[in-house]
């Protein structure tokens, strides 16, 4: 495969930056038809439609990270956020090159773990116990690629909401305790189906000395929970649920993992975002559904479902929309594609070397174990 040569003046942002999304579009079509099978697009659930109509593939972190893999594209462009297309950097061939539209396209909740606070915390669990002898380190997905290296350089693994209990099971195979991170309510939800109770599982704040816990609440703990979450799902309540109840006392609730324990415990279902596209798309018809996770997905699935008769109900009466997520705009899209097109690689995410190799041995793990 060979890559293009790269033009010494790549479009300016600025010239779209005031384009209209019907404008945008039309250039996004032209572009992808100049590259061809010169590029593939992936796109998570989470994005709006109007770029999300362009994704090649579709589907959650797990999903989307077994594409990566297999396919043939010298560009692989992600609708998504940044840990996302750093997977795909990982994943993918050395000659292939991933495409973030939006460097400002981050996650609230893998920023509230950063290495220098992990590395931290590793000193401080050895002021205590044997880190390296008694606690595996397992960090969602939702996490930058050095978290995930230092989990490759600490016999650790990465799991995804799909696959979390099963990784879980796996971390303890491995050593006695687990440092969960970035989100507490995911490593909380998936303990509690594996059936240790919530004592067993403090909250450790990174920024406490010995994550604010004692020491004997470190030797008592199965799972060390770290303080950290997803600002969308944590905006859900037990009284959204209540509610809907009252409207519709034959009604499901269905629950992203993410959201608060609480709202997990009164949900009839919960899993990840593929788990709840399925779970709903085959219920029976004229059956109505309360969905606890990220509104461009419920938004979409509702318009979905409408032929069936089925009535699906966004949790939260306040707009939980992944507002970083939302930073992959059809501006973003058409311009960085229309450089592509030109030759010029803008926004390429790589990842070192030597991080890509421990992150990439996580993630493998993580694919043979689910």
């Amino acid at each position: 495969m060979q890559n293009q040569a790269i033009s010494p003046v790549p479009i300016k942002f600025e010239k779209f930056q005031s384009a209209k999304d019907d404008d945008c579009q039309a250039r996004i079509l032209a572009a992808r038809e100049k590259l061809g099978k010169r590029l593939v697009i992936l796109g998570h659930h989470y994005q709006h439609e109007s770029v999300y109509r362009h994704a090649d593939y579709t589907g959650d972190s797990l999903k989307l990270s077994k594409y990566c893999d297999s396919l043939d594209a010298e560009f692989i462009v992600f609708l998504g956020v940044h840990f996302m297309a750093e997977v795909a950097d990982i994943l993918s061939r050395p000659e292939q090159i991933v495409i973030l539209p939006d460097l400002a396209a981050g996650c609230s909740m893998a920023d509230m773990a950063n290495l220098a606070k992990v590395e931290r915390s590793y000193r401080e669990l050895n002021k205590v116990l044997n880190f390296d002898e008694e606690i595996t380190p397992i960090t969602y997905i939702n996490s930058a690629a050095d978290l995930k290296a230092f989990c490759g350089e600490h016999g650790g693994i990465v799991c995804t909401s799909t696959n979390a209990p099963k990784i879980l099971e796996w971390g303890f195979k491995q050593r006695e305790k687990v440092l969960f991170f970035p989100d507490q309510n995911l490593g909380r939800w998936s303990g509690h189906k594996m059936g240790i109770p919530l004592e067993q599982m403090p909250v450790w704040d990174p920024d406490q000395p010995l994550g604010g816990l004692t020491v004997e609440q470190i030797k008592n703990a199965k799972i060390l929970l770290w303080k950290g979450h997803c600002a969308v799902h944590q905006m859900f309540r037990p009284q959204n649920i209540e509610h809907f109840k009252k409207l519709h006392p034959d009604g499901f609730v269905i629950s992203h993992p993410e959201a608060p324990f609480e709202v997990c415990l009164n949900s009839d279902y919960v899993g990840s975002t593929e788990y709840i596209l399925r779970t709903v798309s085959e219920a029976p018809p004229n059956t109505k559904w309360l969905v606890g996770t990220e509104l461009n997905l419920v938004t979409r699935l509702a318009e979905q479902m409408k032929p069936q008769g089925k009535h699906v109900q966004f949790m939260s009466h306040v707009v939980c929309e992944c507002s970083t997520m939302a930073r992959i705009d059809p501006q973003h899209l058409a311009w960085c594609l229309e450089n592509l097109a030109e030759g010029n690689i803008v926004n390429q995410i790589k990842v070192p070397k030597h991080e890509a190799e421990l992150a990439k041995l996580t993630l493998d793990r993580m694919l043979q174990a689910s």
